[in-house]
């Protein structure tokens, strides 16, 4: 069964799943779901709509689920879903979408550090490290393995690409290509995420395509488009360099409205 302190509010129809601890003067709302063996510290809001996984572990302060910071929203029904086996640490604000029946998603195995926010419509996807006092504004995506530095802020519909590691107190106002450093106020591409890329297994020589390609694509004089050409010329076909590709010609047609890279 689950733990609940005397002090904490658990309002009638919010669903509590066996295994769940619940620590002293928390809030939770109708409509709220908490799934097996999570354990809320003090003082945790967890607002209606909002659905959070089996294993996670919320700590002091944190508000989850919290009407979004748009002017365009007047009531309608919105939601937040969070995986399992999440770490979300003090004061952390995470808000539903604006968009009636949409969803603000944050998936596995993040670790989300102090005074985090997550705006509106964000998507977080999952082995993600998010550090102190970052804030994510509205229907960013964060793809996978992610690191981002300490105040760091990220602009709404950006996408940060898979492993990629963007430097503390970084300005993000374009997408970060994956597999890269990203850090200062112009958002510079500095080299590969070679510590990372070796954390999962990736082999030197298809870490030296990518730091070739890194040098073409970012470092040289080149346009992007004719950049690219090279990269597809001249370097190693590994699955990271389809993979860089692929999100770059996303941005070099301006499919998502931001155009190209530089």
């Amino acid at each position: 069964m689950a733990t609940i302190h005397p002090t904490s509010v658990v309002e009638p129809s919010a669903q509590i799943a066996e295994g769940v601890v619940i620590g002293p003067y928390c809030y939770i709302e109708n409509g709220a779901v908490i799934g097996q063996d999570t354990r809320l510290e003090s003082h945790v809001t967890v607002r209606k709509d909002t659905t959070i996984g089996e294993r996670n572990v919320i700590a002091q302060g944190a508000i989850l689920g919290g009407d979004p910071q748009d002017r365009k929203y007047a009531g309608q029904q919105t939601f937040l879903e969070i995986g399992n086996d999440n770490v979300i640490r003090e004061y952390v604000t995470i808000h539903r979408s604006s968009k009636e029946g949409e969803f603000t998603r944050v998936g596995d195995r993040n670790y989300l550090m102090a005074f985090v926010h997550l705006g509106h419509d964000v998507t977080v996807t999952n082995d993600v490290t998010i550090t102190n006092n970052v804030g994510i504004a509205g229907h960013a995506t964060i793809e996978e393995m992610v690191t981002i530095g300490g105040m760091a802020g990220v602009h709404q519909f950006a996408r940060i690409g898979k492993l990629a590691m963007v430097g503390g107190m970084t300005r993000v106002v374009r997408d970060v290509p994956p597999f890269m450093i990203v850090e200062g106020h112009d958002q510079d591409v500095r080299d590969i995420n070679a510590v990372g890329l070796r954390r999962i297994g990736v082999k030197p020589e298809a870490r030296m395509a990518l730091h070739k390609a890194c040098k073409l694509l970012f470092r040289s004089q080149l346009a992007l488009g004719n950049a690219m050409e090279i990269v597809q010329r001249e370097v190693m076909v590994t699955p990271e360099i389809e993979y860089l590709l692929a999100f770059l010609e996303r941005l070099y047609k301006g499919k998502n409205g931001r155009g190209d890279q530089r």
